[in-house]
């Protein structure tokens, strides 16, 4: 699958990770209209991404799972939050736990950031049976990888869906992979700084995408 494929409108969008830049550019450039479940996790690992997907996120951020694993800050601000790892999945969890609500030894707000996660959950799942068309954005993924991902989006949605995939390397600007995906368009963008300047090639590869 190449750009021009993954062009056109579709009824749904979600980030799939890795980091929050996906989610960063949707919202940018105005093509985020509600939050997914990946928005401001870290999913550093493909595969235990793909089988929280199959099991349709049965026990994420299951309580006995967890890790307290220190501070950070939010995505756009410097507020502090306690940072959190689900070790069933390898998913850290950086933006959730407020400081002020929260200390390093009792998560106090965990049942309210647990309604959020599942609202996402059912929106996603909802999205994914429902819409026409959906597309999902990735960032770092090998072609095994993509391979198992496709594999697993096909089974779990029920109609049309494209996969822009990013991968950040020594690259001058956007280059495309060309793998014989049907679903997945991957491309390479230059690795010398990802949260900002490749901006213009964002909006490049997503020019004639609409989220109706």
């Amino acid at each position: 699958m190449n750009l021009k494929e993954i062009k056109g409108d579709y009824d749904a969008v979600f980030s799939l990770g890795h980091l929050c830049l996906s989610a960063l550019q949707l919202r940018k450039m105005n093509m985020r209209p509600y939050a997914g479940p990946f928005d401001w996790v870290g999913t550093s690992s493909m595969p235990e991404l793909c089988r929280l997907l199959r099991n349709r996120f049965a026990d994420f951020m299951d309580p006995q799972n967890l890790r307290v694993t220190g501070y950070s800050t939010g995505v756009i601000t410097k507020e502090p939050y306690i940072s959190v790892t689900d070790d069933y999945y390898k998913i850290d969890s950086a933006h959730d736990f407020k400081a002020e609500q929260n200390t390093l030894d009792h998560l106090a707000t965990y049942s309210e950031v647990m309604e959020k996660f599942n609202r996402r959950f059912n929106r996603f799942l909802e999205k994914t049976s429902t819409a026409k068309r959906v597309l999902f954005i990735r960032t770092s993924c090998t072609f095994e990888e993509a391979q198992e991902l496709e594999e697993v989006l096909s089974d779990l949605v029920q109609n049309d869906f494209s996969v822009l995939l990013i991968n950040h390397s020594n690259v001058t600007g956007i280059v495309e992979n060309n793998w014989p995906l049907k679903h997945i368009c991957a491309v390479e963008l230059p690795d010398q700084e990802i949260w900002h300047s490749n901006d213009h090639y964002w909006k490049e590869m997503l020019d004639g995408v609409t989220i109706i």
